[in-house]
C-alpha cells in the first residue's frame, strides 16, 4: 500500500474497473463522451494530484467542459489519497500493535519456559536431597544395627570365652587324672570300658568346647569388633569366617568347596564386607536348597584370586538360578523371590551398596536351570 509521501500515479489511486466507472460517471454528467489517458494528448485537459499531472482528459464539446471535468477528477482523488492515507495510518498501527504482541508473547513463551525448567531442575535437586537423606539414614541405620552387633558380639565373646577357658582346662585336668585312675585301679574288663567311655566323654566335650571357641572368634571376626574404622582386611580371613556362620545358620549341612589364593589385602570396613560374604553365600544357600535333591547335589564354589583392577571374590552355586524376568530387579531394595516372610530383599542390595562404597562392583552371571554366579571386584590397598 502506498504511503503518504509517495507519488502515486492514477493506476495506484484507481483500479481499472473504477476507471471505469468515473469515465461513464462523466461522460453521463456532461452528455457528451470522455476518457481519461495516461499519456499527453492534443486538446487535453490535465488532471493533477499534488501538483503534479498523473493523467490527460480527453473528449467532451469545450476546453471549459474538460477543465471543470478535470478538476472534479483532482478533486476526488484528493479524497481518494486521504482515505488510503487513513488506510495506510491504521494498517501501521495494526501490524505495529501485532509485532508487539508477539514479542511480548515470545518473551513470555521464553520466561515460561526458563522457570518451567529452573522448577524440574529444583524438583530434581529436591529428589536427589531425599534419595541421599533417606540413603545417609539407612547407612546410620545400618550402621547402629552393626555397632550394636558388634557390641553384643564382644559382650558374648567375653562372657563365653572366661567360661570355656575354664571348662576347657579342667577338662585337660580331668583326662589326666583319668590316666592316673586307670593305673591305680583293677585292671578289668568292667574298669577298661569305664575308663575308655570315660575318655571318649571327655574328648568330646573337650572338642566341643574347641567349637564354641571357633564359633566366638568368627563372631568376633564376622561383626568386626575390634575393627569398627576403616582398616587393611584380609579377605581370604572374612570369608572362613563368613562360611563358618553360614554353615552354622544351614545346620553344618552345606557342600561348600573353598579356593582361596594369595591376595593382597583390601581396604575397608571389615564388618560390611563380612556381612557382604554371608549375603552372598547365604543367598547361594537358599538357591540350591531349593533344587537340592539325591540326584543332583547342591555345591557352592567359592574363589578368592587377584585381578586387573583389584581383588576379586566369585561365590558361585549349581541351584535353580535367576528367571530372566527378574534379574534386573535382584539389586532393588526389598525385591525378593523367597517366601512371604523368608527373606527382607536387602542382602544384593547391601552387598551391592558395599561393593560401590569400597570402589568396586558387584556383578551377576545367571543361567535358569543351570545355576548363579556373583562375582564382586575390590580394588587392592595401596602400600603405604
Amino acid at each position: 500500500m502506498l504511503k503518504f509521501d509517495d507519488d502515486p500515479k492514477l493506476k495506484d489511486l484507481l483500479t481499472h474497473e473504477q476507471r471505469q466507472r468515473l469515465t461513464q460517471g462523466l461522460s453521463a454528467l456532461c452528455g457528451h463522451s470522455l476518457e481519461i489517458s495516461d499519456d499527453p494528448q492534443p486538446q487535453a485537459s490535465p488532471i493533477e494530484f499534488n501538483l503534479e499531472t498523473i493523467a490527460w482528459l480527453t473528449g467532451g464539446n469545450s476546453p471549459e467542459m474538460r477543465g471543470h471535468a478535470s478538476e472534479l477528477i483532482s478533486f476526488l482523488m484528493f479524497f481518494v489519497a486521504k482515505y488510503r492515507l487513513a488506510a495506510n495510518m491504521h494498517n501501521d498501527v495494526t501490524e505495529a500493535s501485532y509485532a508487539e504482541l508477539q514479542r511480548q508473547n515470545e518473551a513470555l513463551q521464553v520466561s515460561e519456559a526458563k522457570y518451567r525448567q529452573l522448577s524440574d531442575q529444583l524438583q530434581e535437586r529436591v529428589a536427589q536431597q531425599v534419595a541421599i537423606i533417606d540413603k545417609t539414614q539407612q547407612k546410620l541405620y545400618e550402621a547402629a544395627r552393626l555397632r550394636s552387633v558388634g557390641h553384643l558380639a564382644a559382650g558374648i565373646a567375653h562372657e563365653i570365652n572366661n567360661p570355656i577357658g575354664f571348662i576347657s582346662s579342667n577338662l585337660r585336668v580331668a583326662g589326666e587324672y583319668v590316666s592316673e585312675l586307670g593305673a591305680a585301679l583293677p585292671d578289668t574288663h568292667q574298669n577298661r570300658e569305664l575308663l575308655s567311655d570315660f575318655k571318649d566323654l571327655l574328648a568330646e566335650s573337650l572338642n566341643g568346647t574347641t567349637r564354641i571357641a571357633d564359633i566366638v572368634a568368627d563372631l568376633k571376626t564376622f561383626s568386626s569388633v575390634d575393627q569398627d574404622n576403616h582398616t587393611r582386611c584380609n579377605i581370604n580371613d572374612l570369608m572362613r569366617s563368613a562360611i563358618h556362620m553360614v554353615q552354622t545358620a544351614h545346620g553344618g549341612q552345606l557342600d561348600i568347596q573353598a579356593r582361596f589364593t594369595d591376595i593382597r589385602d583390601v581396604s575397608g570396613y571389615p564388618s560390611k564386607l563380612s556381612q557382604t560374604f554371608f549375603n552372598l553365600l547365604d543367598n547361594a544357600a537358599q538357591a540350591i536348597k531349593e533344587t537340592d535333591s539325591e540326584s543332583c547335589k547342591g555345591t557352592i564354589l567359592v574363589k578368592t584370586r587377584h585381578d586387573h583392577s583389584g581383588v576379586q571374590i566369585i561365590v558361585q552355586d549349581n541351584g535353580g538360578g535367576i528367571p530372566e524376568a527378574d534379574r534386573d530387579q535382584i539389586f532393588d531394595a526389598f525385591f525378593t523371590t523367597r517366601p512371604v516372610g523368608s527373606g527382607t530383599g536387602l542382602g544384593l542390595t547391601v552387598a551391592r551398596d558395599t561393593a560401590y562404597a569400597h570402589g568396586g562392583d558387584l556383578k551377576v552371571d545367571s543361567k535358569e536351570g543351570v545355576g548363579s554366579r556373583f562375582t564382586l571386584t575390590i580394588p587392592s590397598a595401596t602400600e603405604s
